[in-house]
């Protein structure tokens, strides 16, 4: 399940975030992928475990809503596109390896986060974290989310959050890419390694390995 996936309620909406590293056992297939995958122009889901399975559950889901929301003409809200995720990953459940949080925007109920893991149970929760950096993360979430953030505030947290997995887990890396779903529409932002904030006993992002090496050599003593 190597991954950080982050779905995050605020005052008017709901920010999603993930990293971008996949990795085929200890070998790093691809640095900038995208776990945050569109299923309606409101709802988002947010992958981790399988690439493989995560990605046909999305593909099958999104076709579905799109059938829901031809025969019922108005778009279908978050809690439906979250139970059609559950359904599919519970009857699957022995089949299936991946944990997927789902996260949108309705006229109904506004921004709303489900959480469906592993075995595919449903949690609706004002905050989710899954993947293998999930794990450095709960205390995180316990001490800084709080009701009633602001958009900016929620996305900040998000990053953060991302940041410090990153540092700490070897399955999580690469970027940060977050999505805003809210009444205004979607909006995606993209945060690069340099723009992150460094953690303890990180180096600082370097062009080259020759940076590294020729900045760990030492001062010859002056006599």
């Amino acid at each position: 399940m190597g991954t950080t996936i982050i779905g995050v309620t605020y005052n008017g909406g709901v920010v999603l975030g993930a990293d971008s590293r996949t990795s085929t056992g200890m070998y790093i297939a691809n640095r900038a992928s995208d776990k945050i995958t569109q299923l309606t122009d409101n709802v988002y889901v947010c992958r981790s475990g399988s690439a493989a399975d995560s990605q046909i559950i999305s593909d099958y889901v999104r076709y579905y809503l799109h059938q829901h929301t031809i025969q019922l003409g108005q778009p279908a809200t978050v809690k439906v596109a979250a139970n059609l995720v559950r359904l599919i990953s519970y009857n699957n459940k022995n089949m299936l390896e991946t944990g997927l949080i789902v996260g949108g925007w309705d006229k109904y109920e506004g921004g709303k986060i489900y959480g469906i893991p592993l075995g595919g149970t449903i949690i609706e929760q004002p905050f989710a974290i899954g993947g293998s950096g999930s794990s450095y993360l709960y205390g995180f979430f316990d001490q800084a989310w709080k009701e009633g953030m602001t958009k900016d505030e929620a996305e900040q947290l998000v990053v953060k959050a991302v940041s410090l997995a990153i540092a700490r887990d070897g399955a999580s890396g690469g970027v940060v890419r977050t999505v805003i779903i809210n009444e205004e529409g979607v909006t995606r932002n993209f945060y690069t390694g340099d723009k992150l904030p460094l953690w303890h006993e990180e180096l600082e992002p370097h062009n080259s390995l020759l940076d590294i090496l020729n900045a760990s050599v030492p001062e010859p003593m002056s006599t």
